[in-house]
């Protein structure tokens, strides 16, 4: 009895060191994690940009499924673009019908950047769990858990990951970013980047002021339909 109740309570010691020790980050990290452990979820991307920027995203729509599929869906004025992503197997969209990502790479136009992107996407709960690793330090507050990005992590989002091949991708000045997530019942619900920098690319030079939020939704309650043109394409 006595060796039950001692076991027990520094069971509850250690757990309560645990929890003291936690930081604003690790909850991140957790509740993203959390997040990628359920059957599935939705969710909504929305970009704001300054009223005279030249490019203004539309939103993006997405489902997953764990272990499945995702589904991504991208707005851009009156146009909608689709990617099918499971695993490394991608299918895109395109005005011919759907395409496997070496069909679409070797098409070198629009859907090609849709193959790109859909072979570079990550889920929220991925890219949560990737963005809090790029922050100075994570605050808890009233409005959720914010801190400053890394100059690193600012650069990153300003150029939409673009990789450099060796032929001269863009440069960044001046990144700098912040970033809050939003935490309800121990699983990510939302979070939002502001970043703002000067994009160069062939000489041309671009300032960046972007605002990027992403809400989670129907979380367990998701379905996924994929046509059978896009998993024939993925086979």
């Amino acid at each position: 009895m006595k060796k039950n109740l001692l076991f027990s309570v520094s069971m509850l010691i250690a757990s309560s060191l645990l929890a003291a020790d936690a930081s604003p980050k690790d909850d991140v990290t957790a509740a993203a994690t959390a997040l990628g452990n359920e059957p599935n979820y939705t969710w909504r991307t929305t970009v704001e940009v300054p009223a005279d920027a030249q490019f203004k995203p539309g939103p993006t729509d997405g489902k997953t499924e764990k272990g499945g599929y995702t589904t991504v869906t991208v707005s851009f004025n009156d146009n909608t673009s689709q990617a099918v992503i499971k695993g490394t197997n991608v299918a895109v969209k395109a005005d011919a019908g759907w395409q496997s990502a070496a069909e679409a790479l070797a098409d070198n136009g629009p859907v090609t950047f849709l193959a790109r992107m859909a072979q570079n996407y990550r889920t929220p709960a991925v890219e949560a769990t990737t963005l809090a690793g790029q922050t100075k330090e994570l605050k808890a507050g009233e409005k959720g858990i914010s801190g400053d990005l890394t100059d690193d992590g600012a650069k990153s989002l300003l150029t939409f990951r673009r990789r450099n091949t060796g032929g001269g991708g863009p440069t960044v000045t001046n990144p700098k970013g912040t970033i809050t997530f939003w935490i309800t019942d121990g699983k990510l619900t939302k979070y939002q980047y502001h970043v703002t920098g000067t994009v160069s690319f062939n000489g041309n030079d671009r300032d960046v002021d972007r605002t990027t939020t992403t809400e989670i939704k129907d979380v367990g309650t998701t379905k996924i339909e994929v046509p059978d043109e896009a998993k024939k394409k993925m086979e």
